[in-house]
Protein backbone atom coordinates (compact mmCIF):
# COMPACT_ATOMS: atom_id res chain seq x y z
CA UNK A 1 0.00 0.00 0.00
CA UNK A 2 1.55 3.24 -1.05
CA UNK A 3 2.32 5.58 2.22
CA UNK A 4 1.35 9.16 1.85
CA UNK A 5 2.14 12.55 3.59
CA UNK A 6 -1.33 12.49 4.98
CA UNK A 7 -2.02 11.00 7.47
CA UNK A 8 0.89 8.42 7.08
CA UNK A 9 3.47 11.17 7.91
CA UNK A 10 1.85 14.09 9.49
CA UNK A 11 -2.08 14.27 10.87
CA UNK A 12 -3.77 16.50 13.33
CA UNK A 13 -1.02 19.30 12.83
CA UNK A 14 -1.90 22.48 14.79
CA UNK A 15 -0.57 24.71 11.90
CA UNK A 16 0.88 28.27 13.05
CA UNK A 17 0.71 30.63 10.78
CA UNK A 18 0.82 34.47 10.68
CA UNK A 19 -0.06 37.44 8.18
CA UNK A 20 2.25 38.81 5.74
CA UNK A 21 2.42 42.28 7.94
CA UNK A 22 3.25 40.26 11.04
CA UNK A 23 7.00 41.41 11.95
CA UNK A 24 10.20 39.26 12.63
CA UNK A 25 9.48 39.71 16.21
CA UNK A 26 6.30 38.25 16.17
CA UNK A 27 7.32 35.16 13.76
CA UNK A 28 10.20 34.47 15.97
CA UNK A 29 8.39 34.68 19.13
CA UNK A 30 5.60 32.29 17.39
CA UNK A 31 8.44 29.85 16.77
CA UNK A 32 9.98 30.06 20.19
CA UNK A 33 6.29 29.09 22.16
CA UNK A 34 5.80 26.76 19.65
CA UNK A 35 9.06 25.08 19.37
CA UNK A 36 9.11 24.93 15.32
CA UNK A 37 11.17 26.68 13.28
CA UNK A 38 8.65 27.68 10.41
CA UNK A 39 5.55 29.44 9.95
CA UNK A 40 2.76 29.36 6.90
CA UNK A 41 2.12 32.74 5.99
CA UNK A 42 -1.03 33.42 4.47
CA UNK A 43 -3.27 36.37 3.23
CA UNK A 44 -6.78 35.98 3.14
CA UNK A 45 -6.35 32.36 3.79
CA UNK A 46 -4.49 31.60 1.17
CA UNK A 47 -1.07 30.53 1.25
CA UNK A 48 1.88 32.78 0.15
CA UNK A 49 5.03 32.05 1.68
CA UNK A 50 6.08 30.36 4.03
CA UNK A 51 9.34 31.92 6.66
CA UNK A 52 12.27 30.09 8.57
CA UNK A 53 14.91 30.35 10.88
CA UNK A 54 16.92 30.18 8.27
CA UNK A 55 15.58 33.31 6.51
CA UNK A 56 15.54 35.09 9.94
CA UNK A 57 19.08 34.60 10.38
CA UNK A 58 20.29 34.72 6.61
CA UNK A 59 18.53 37.81 5.57
CA UNK A 60 17.35 39.81 9.31
CA UNK A 61 20.28 39.47 11.79
CA UNK A 62 23.22 39.03 9.14
CA UNK A 63 21.74 42.22 7.77
CA UNK A 64 21.40 44.00 10.73
CA UNK A 65 17.63 44.80 10.11
CA UNK A 66 15.03 45.08 12.85
CA UNK A 67 13.35 42.54 13.86
CA UNK A 68 10.31 44.22 15.05
CA UNK A 69 10.29 46.58 12.29
CA UNK A 70 10.58 44.03 9.49
CA UNK A 71 7.69 42.57 8.24
CA UNK A 72 7.76 38.42 7.34
CA UNK A 73 6.75 39.29 3.82
CA UNK A 74 9.82 41.32 3.43
CA UNK A 75 12.04 37.94 4.42
CA UNK A 76 9.91 35.20 3.77
CA UNK A 77 10.30 32.80 1.00
CA UNK A 78 7.41 33.53 -1.55
CA UNK A 79 4.98 31.42 -3.64
CA UNK A 80 6.95 27.94 -2.00
CA UNK A 81 6.96 24.73 -3.30
CA UNK A 82 4.25 22.29 -1.41
CA UNK A 83 2.99 18.59 -1.82
CA UNK A 84 -0.11 16.96 -1.68
CA UNK A 85 -1.48 15.03 1.12
CA UNK A 86 -1.05 12.09 -1.12
CA UNK A 87 2.26 12.64 -2.25
CA UNK A 88 4.62 10.03 -1.28
CA UNK A 89 7.36 10.46 1.89
CA UNK A 90 9.83 9.51 -0.59
CA UNK A 91 9.07 12.33 -3.00
CA UNK A 92 9.14 14.90 -0.04
CA UNK A 93 12.37 13.65 0.59
CA UNK A 94 13.60 13.70 -2.84
CA UNK A 95 11.85 17.25 -3.19
CA UNK A 96 13.92 18.42 0.20
CA UNK A 97 17.15 16.87 -1.03
CA UNK A 98 17.16 18.43 -4.53
CA UNK A 99 16.35 22.13 -3.35
CA UNK A 100 17.54 22.24 0.38
CA UNK A 101 14.74 22.68 1.73
CA UNK A 102 13.94 21.49 5.43
CA UNK A 103 10.32 22.20 5.38
CA UNK A 104 7.34 21.87 3.18
CA UNK A 105 3.89 22.71 3.14
CA UNK A 106 0.75 20.77 2.32
CA UNK A 107 -1.83 22.13 0.25
CA UNK A 108 -5.47 19.93 -0.76
CA UNK A 109 -6.36 22.22 -3.48
CA UNK A 110 -6.13 25.98 -1.93
CA UNK A 111 -6.63 24.65 1.66
CA UNK A 112 -3.32 24.25 3.68
CA UNK A 113 -3.26 20.84 5.24
CA UNK A 114 -0.27 20.49 7.49
CA UNK A 115 3.41 21.33 6.89
CA UNK A 116 6.01 18.42 6.70
CA UNK A 117 9.51 18.65 8.26
CA UNK A 118 12.78 16.93 7.03
CA UNK A 119 12.39 16.01 10.58
CA UNK A 120 9.03 14.37 10.20
CA UNK A 121 10.39 12.59 7.23
CA UNK A 122 13.47 11.33 8.96
CA UNK A 123 11.15 9.47 11.99
CA UNK A 124 9.30 8.13 9.39
CA UNK A 125 12.03 6.47 7.61
CA UNK A 126 13.44 5.05 10.46
CA UNK A 127 10.47 3.77 11.56
CA UNK A 128 10.02 1.93 8.41
CA UNK A 129 13.30 0.55 8.91
CA UNK A 130 13.12 -0.62 12.10
CA UNK A 131 9.50 -2.36 11.29
CA UNK A 132 11.53 -4.10 8.49
CA UNK A 133 14.19 -5.29 10.69
CA UNK A 134 11.62 -6.73 12.94
CA UNK A 135 9.43 -8.57 10.71
CA UNK A 136 12.93 -9.48 8.94
CA UNK A 137 13.91 -10.74 12.01
CA UNK A 138 10.60 -12.42 12.80
CA UNK A 139 10.13 -14.61 9.71
CA UNK A 140 14.03 -15.83 9.90
CA UNK A 141 14.44 -16.62 13.70
CA UNK A 142 10.73 -17.32 14.18
CA UNK A 143 9.88 -19.71 11.46
CA UNK A 144 12.26 -22.47 11.70
CA UNK A 145 14.35 -21.18 8.51
CA UNK A 146 16.96 -19.18 11.10
CA UNK A 147 21.11 -20.36 10.71
CA UNK A 148 20.69 -22.67 13.60
CA UNK A 149 18.20 -25.00 11.53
Amino acid sequence: MAQKIIPDVISNQKLQRLDPDASVKAAASLMGSNRISAILVLKNDRLIGIVTERDMTAKVLANGLDPEATKISEVMTPNPDCLSPNDSPNSALQIMSERGYRHLPVLDGEEVVGMVSIRDLYAYVKSNLEEDVRQRDAFMFESGYGAGN
